[in-house]
């Protein structure tokens, strides 16, 4: 079963990762999703920062539930991702971190390597980790603290 909450998912992609992210949109689609794709939409090279970035803020600012990112191998799109607040981008190529993701560290961002997993893979993670819900409690408690990390240090007094 599905969270209910999330009804429309941003997606994104690079180049390596577009044909994979259009399988994904298929699924979702056929789902119910509302899906919001910000593209690419071809093997032309482009650098993958610019799509993370669009579905990062589209999650951030609460425009889609969840995203999901496509790339090579899900980490420059991870790292990418993780550097808008609020975000928690988690690279999954398996259907068991993508449980985990979800229900361990609320994971708001999926991100799927296309040179590490096929589009059937790849659309297994993205159901296992839409059916994961967050188990709140222990690790609420240190989702608390990654979101403590966000926040600029307090500036030190000179004395």
């Amino acid at each position: 079963m599905v969270d209910k909450k999330t009804r429309r998912i941003a997606l994104g992609a690079d180049h390596a990762g577009y044909q994979v992210k259009d399988r994904i949109k298929e699924l979702l689609q056929k789902k119910g999703f509302e899906v919001l794709d910000f593209g690419t939409h071809s093997e032309e090279s482009v650098d993958y920062p610019d799509y993370a970035r669009l579905v990062a803020q589209s999650v951030a600012n609460a425009e889609s539930d969840r995203g999901i990112l496509v790339c090579g191998t899900g980490l420059g799109m991870a790292i990418a991702a993780n550097k808008t607040q609020g975000i928690r981008a988690a690279t999954c190529n398996d259907t068991y971190t993508a449980r985990m993701a979800a229900e361990h560290t609320d994971a708001n961002v999926l991100c799927v390597g296309a040179r590490v997993v096929d589009a059937d893979h790849a659309a297994a993670i993205v159901e296992e980790w839409l059916k994961g819900k967050f188990g709140g409690g222990r690790h609420q408690r240190r989702i608390d603290k990654i979101t403590e990390l966000e926040r600029p240090p307090a500036l030190s007094r000179a004395k």
